[in-house]
Formats: C-alpha cells, structure tokens, sequence
C-alpha cells in the first residue's frame, strides 16, 4: 500500500482547520493534509489524536464565529493562515465566515448557505433550470399530504438540513407517509438549524445514484473521484458502501459536467471542495443535493486508493486559493463496505481475524466499542455500524467479492436482550 502520511512541519503554508471529526473517518484527511501544509486546528475540546499532525492547536467553540475570530487574530503573532479547511458539515458555513472576515481564499459563506439549506438548494437549481427533483417544504403533516399528492407518489421525506441519510424515506403512498414525516421531523443532530418548514416532500427520481467529489478554483472545475453508492434498509437510503472506478467514464460525461457546472454556478459556488450526489435518470442526471465539502464515508480515501489523486494536497491548495493540478497516478478499482449487525444490540467485543482477510483488503477496521448500543435504521443511522472494510481490485465485482470474503473475519458479540431492556427496539 502507497505511504503519503508524512506530516511536513516546514511548508511554508498553514492552514487553520475547524474542527477534526471523528478519527476513525477523518484521521486518514488531517494525516494528508499534514503532507502538505504546517496545520493549526480550531476545535471545542482539547486535543486527543489530533496532536501528531497540527503544529498547535485552540480550544474554542467552532459555532461561534466572533470567538474563532478572536483566536485567530491573537495568533497573528505566531502564526499567519494561508487558507480554511472544514469537512465538518455542521461547521462549513461557520468555516466560511472565518475565511471571508480574515480575507481568507473561500466560497462565499452564503453559497454555502445555499448548500446547507436543501430548500434553499432546491430553489437555486429551480431558478437556474439545473435538472433536479420537484420538492415542497412543509410544516405539517397535512402539508405533507397535500404536498405528496401534488407531486404524486412515490415521494422521498427528508430532513431539511440534515445529512448522511438521516431522517430519510421512501414513500410508496398515504399510509406510510405520516410515519415518514414524523421520522424526518424529529430527527435532530447539535448544530443543525431548525426551520419552521422542516421537511421536504420530494419527488422520486429512479436511477443509480452516485456521488462526485469535485475541486473549484473562480469556476473552473476539477472532478476528482466519482461513487456508484450502494444503499440498503429499505425503504430508507442508508449509505452501506460505495465503489470508486478511477477510470469510470461518467467522469468525462458531458452531460453529467454540464449539469455539476450548472448546480455550482446556481448556488452561486465557484471556488472550494464539494460532494454533489446525483441520481442517474432516464432523462439524464439530476441533482439530488450539494454538499460544500469533501465527502464522507472515507469516499476520499477510497478515490485516493483507487486514483491516486491526494484528498490532502487537493484540500490544502484550493484552501490557499490555486486551481490544483489533478492526475490520476493509478486507474484502479477501490470499494468501501460498512458492516451493520443483524438486529440491535448492544456491544461486548468485535474482533478481525486477520488471517482471514484476502490480499485485496487495504483496510479492516472496527468501529464499535464494548458497551456501544447498535441501534438500525429508522431509529439511528450510521453509529450503527460496526465496521468497515476498504478493498482494491480490477473490477467492481472483485471488489465486491473481496469485501464479502473480509466480512467474514469480523466477529460481533452482543446482548440482544440488554439492547431491548434499555427501551431499544
């Protein structure tokens, strides 16, 4: 396996980071970006596993703009920043603000606006023209009602500014939509904005859904790595995996650019990282939302094992305002899956048999501690996950064979019982 984790304490560029994530997702990008630029980190604890790739770090609410304000001015004595990085997506628009007041390379905060808010998404791409699905805010479940009968049935119910699939479901008619709107209505996370109209009723769009991971610099755009993404709980969209084709040939499609190209300039996003999830339609591709970061899921690390293409060098030179320069050094095929166990439960170990891993495996990680409460979706979403293997091959199918193959070197033990007397279902 290639070894680019080499954190450089003498480039001369630094970056300020507002706030790291969860290390078992977000490690692989903080070590990358290290690679590249000396980087300071903004985060609203002290820091844990962070501290072998920063060259320091601030303790300080990362949702409160005027206070990460104050800290990097009084750092100006010390350190002077060359750009913003955020993957965070709760934190992006705060991200932006930052970057915008100290006169920093960056999106405009209120295109990012624009992506956070999916209503507001909808109504940019509606104005535009951008291929899209029809979509009604509501406030109430009569709304909701009315709402899924004009655009007609099936209809998607989703949360208006959540992600990850959180609060999503597809409806195939009245009787379950009001399940469906009381699920996306109540679904919650620290940091997200409420809206009296708070859900969106959305049309259907049937077709493959896929993801693209794109880098803008004053309009120009540079795809980086397109994700046939792999769902399951039905009739929820619980992302399971995603496979990456280095050489796909969507990411030379023209119409799959035109409609990328058109949805940034709609919301008004020309220069940044972004993660646009499309359907592929029969009537071509349509936007299902726009995400002003980098992707999750460790899509980035999986389009780097597959490509090549640094996620880290990629982030650190649009942050500091330049058009990177992308070339693909490897046209392979990579997949991630992410293994759920059977029924809730509560944890007491999982373990990998490593021997029992075939070749193809780059990565076989746990995700789950002792005493974790796994709970499936609808009730919880991606903490349910207890691991994830992360393969490379010459074909989506290898890929998938190999991660099935890996799966089975994973052991989950638990109590279902304990899970039910703590009220999970």
């Amino acid at each position: 396996m290639p070894q680019p984790f080499k954190v450089d304490t003498t480039s001369p560029r630094t970056v300020l980071l507002v706030s790291s994530g969860y290390h078992l997702y977000r490690e692989y990008l903080l070590r990358m970006i290290s690679n590249h630029a000396r980087v300071w980190l903004f985060i609203d604890r002290e820091s844990q596993w962070e501290r072998p790739y920063v060259i320091g770090s601030t303790k300080v609410d990362t949702l409160d703009v005027e206070a990460m304000l104050t800290a990097a001015r009084d750092l100006r004595a010390e350190v002077a920043f060359d750009g913003v990085i955020c993957w965070d997506e709760i934190r992006i628009v705060h991200a932006a603000r930052l970057a915008e007041t100290l006169g920093l390379p960056s999106g405009p905060s209120q295109a990012i606006s624009n992506c956070r808010d999916k209503h507001r998404t909808r109504g940019a791409l509606a104005a535009a023209g951008v291929p899209q699905a029809r979509s009604i805010a509501v406030s109430t479940a009569a709304e909701a009602d009315a709402a899924a009968q004009a655009i007609g049935y099936p209809v998607i119910v989703k949360p208006r500014a959540l992600g990850a699939s959180f609060g999503v479901s597809l409806v195939d008619g009245p009787r379950e939509l009001a399940t469906a709107y009381a699920h996306a209505r109540d679904a919650r996370e620290d940091g997200v904005p409420s809206f009296d109209a708070g859900v969106l009723i959305e049309e259907y769009m049937d077709g493959p859904e896929i993801s693209v991971d794109a880098a803008f610099a004053d309009g120009e755009m540079q795809p980086l790595y397109l994700a046939r993404k792999v769902t399951g709980f039905y009739p929820h969209f619980e992302e399971t995996g995603h496979v990456v084709d280095a050489a796909d040939p969507l990411l030379e499609d023209p119409a799959l650019r035109q409609v990328l190209a058109g949805a940034h300039q709609a919301v008004g996003l020309q220069t940044g990282i972004t993660h646009t999830e499309l359907r592929l339609t029969r009537s071509g591709p349509k936007i299902v939302e726009i995400n002003a970061r980098l992707g999750g899921d460790m899509i980035p690390y999986v389009g780097w094992l597959a490509s090549g293409i640094d996620p880290g060098r990629v982030a650190v030179e649009v942050a500091c305002g330049q058009l990177p320069v992308v070339e693909h050094a490897r046209r392979d095929v990579a997949a991630i899956r992410f293994l759920y166990p059977e029924r809730d439960v509560v944890v007491a170990d999982v373990r990998v048999d490593e021997t029992r891993l075939p070749p193809a495996v780059d990565l076989a990680r746990v995700l789950a501690s002792p005493g974790q409460r796994l709970v499936l979706p609808p009730n919880d979403h991606v903490s349910c996950r207890y691991g994830y293997v992360v393969v490379r091959g010459e074909s989506a199918e290898a890929c998938n064979a190999a991660a099935k193959e890996a799966e089975r070197a994973f052991t989950l033990s638990g109590s279902a019982d304990e899970a039910r007397s703590l009220g999970v279902s």
